[in-house]
């Protein structure tokens, strides 16, 4: 793929994006920006809840995972849909009970300030890690197709970058993003189905010879109940994908924003559920995309150094048709820009009503703002991570910061746990003790698992255990007392 057509591509998505924006925002204030002004139509939400779990990297790696994990992955996808009607029948009715605008805000009803301070200081540090180290890794990909033959170097890309982000959701915020996530998953769709069909027809082959191909190569094995200290095995994946999405998803700000921008707290069960199978099915096309490809490799005598390198590597051979490499662009930078302009949102949000006061201490003029400095702001703490990843990072420090982001959900998961199933009050001044200590005792248990539990490892799971450490400490230091929640 030429770096002209790279570059069409990317303008021409942008030049749609920022039309998007622009229509999203008119008339724009805080109420839009924190929470789409709750007006959102239930077909808008809806589409955006199914493309926005779906990363830039999800679209690399996802089909390259099929080589080694088959069709594991959709165990894991089972466990969504059941946490996210959790999440719908559980944590939706609370929030718009309290009509919250920021999620954290139960913590500081429930249990008080330092509780609330500490859930948002949770979520800000990792939503700012995984945000950066996503968009490094697509920016990264950006660069090496086309900013480096132009002679661009990564810092000015990883600098344009977060400008552009900023420039679409400065104004319209949440609304913009949901706009933009609805962009993104009917990118990403065409981009899977479209790939797909393309390299069946390179290959002439129909989609029933593909499949029965891949099958016979072991590609599209779904469900794994013999070892139960395989990665893929069903109890693993099944109930990670429980417990994730309620901590990931439903505890997180950047993604329930979207969902709490609904006119109704039945819309947006509806969309939470629906949204959830519509989201199998999207991971199923990624993952028939991956048994096609990898059955491609197979055909042609070809292989790649890396599974993430499979999609690329295809989209690039001589005989592929032009429009395979714009699609793979198309899906990649859809999803980052979306991703990437979610997170600054919901960062955003959390900090001017969680950490610097929000409604109780500042006027609508002074939050206006406190969220204008704090969105530029963040967008800056964003380019400077991510140029710090293309200074220092290697594979295994990747594998670390991701591990990081992951542990930060579990002290999230059991605080809520504790203070909806538990009328027990804790000594909220002794929270953020717990939700340092319950983290690092779980990594210390995480490090030892092979010695102290007979060679076991810890995967998805170790979040459930710093759930239960955490829900631990609180029980401890607190005392029996009726309180509503």
């Amino acid at each position: 793929m030429t770096s002209i057509l790279t570059l069409v591509t990317i303008i021409a998505y942008l030049l749609l994006l920022f039309a998007v924006a622009r229509r999203s925002s008119s008339n724009a204030n805080n109420e839009t920006f924190f929470k789409g002004g709750r007006s959102q139509s239930a077909l808008v939400v809806g589409l955006a809840l199914i493309g926005a779990p779906i990363s830039g990297i999800s679209l690399i790696s996802l089909p390259g995972s099929v080589a080694g994990s088959a069709f594991s992955y959709l165990q894991f996808m089972f466990g969504v849909v059941v946490g996210y009607t959790i999440i719908a029948y559980l944590l939706i009715p609370l929030f718009y009970r309290l009509n919250v605008t920021s999620l954290y805000e139960y913590l500081d009803s429930r249990f008080g300030v330092s509780s609330h301070r500490s859930g948002a200081w949770i979520f800000f540090i990792s939503k700012v890690l995984s945000a950066s180290l996503r968009a490094f890794v697509v920016c990264a990909v950006v660069q090496q197709l086309l900013c480096s033959t132009l002679g661009v170097p990564f810092w000015a890309t990883a600098v344009l970058f977060m400008l552009l982000v900023w420039l679409y959701t400065r104004k319209g915020g949440v609304a913009s993003v949901v706009w933009t996530d609805v962009l993104k998953t009917v990118c990403m769709v065409a981009c899977i189905v479209l790939a797909t069909v393309f390299v069946l027809r390179t290959l002439d082959l129909s989609l029933g010879e593909a499949v029965a191909r891949a099958s016979a190569r072991g590609f599209t094995q779904i469900f794994f109940f013999d070892n139960p200290n395989d990665s893929r095995h069903f109890a693993k994946m099944f109930l990670s994908g429980i417990f994730l999405i309620v901590a990931n998803t439903g505890l997180d700000q950047d993604m329930m924003q979207r969902a709490l921008s609904s006119r109704t707290q039945r819309s947006a069960q509806r969309n939470m559920v629906l949204s959830s199978v519509l989201q199998v099915g999207v991971i199923g096309l990624m993952l028939l995309l991956g048994a096609v490809l990898h059955l491609y490799l197979a055909e042609t005598n070809q292989s790649v150094a890396k599974p993430d390198e499979v999609f690329a590597f295809v989209a690039t051979r001589e005989g592929m048709p032009m429009i395979l490499s714009v699609l793979l662009v198309l899906g990649i930078v859809s999803a980052t820009f979306s991703t990437t302009g979610s997170a600054l949102t919901s960062l955003t949000t959390s900090f001017t009503m969680d950490i610097f006061g929000g409604q109780k201490s500042l006027t609508e003029e002074q939050q206006t703002r406190v969220r204008k400095v704090a969105h530029i702001a963040i967008a800056a703490v964003l380019a400077v991570l991510m140029l710090a990843f293309e200074r220092w990072s290697n594979e295994s420090a990747i594998i670390l910061f991701y591990r990081m982001a992951s542990y930060t959900y579990g002290p999230l998961l059991g605080m809520f746990a504790f203070g909806i199933f538990s009328k027990r009050a804790v000594r909220d001044r002794l929270v953020p003790i717990v939700v340092v200590a319950a983290p690092l005792l779980s990594l210390l248990l995480d490090y030892n698992s092979k010695a102290w539990f007979g060679g076991y490892e810890f995967g998805f799971e170790i979040m459930l255990v710093n759930a239960a450490l955490t829900i631990v400490g609180l029980y401890l230091i607190s005392r029996k007392k009726s309180v509503s929640a």
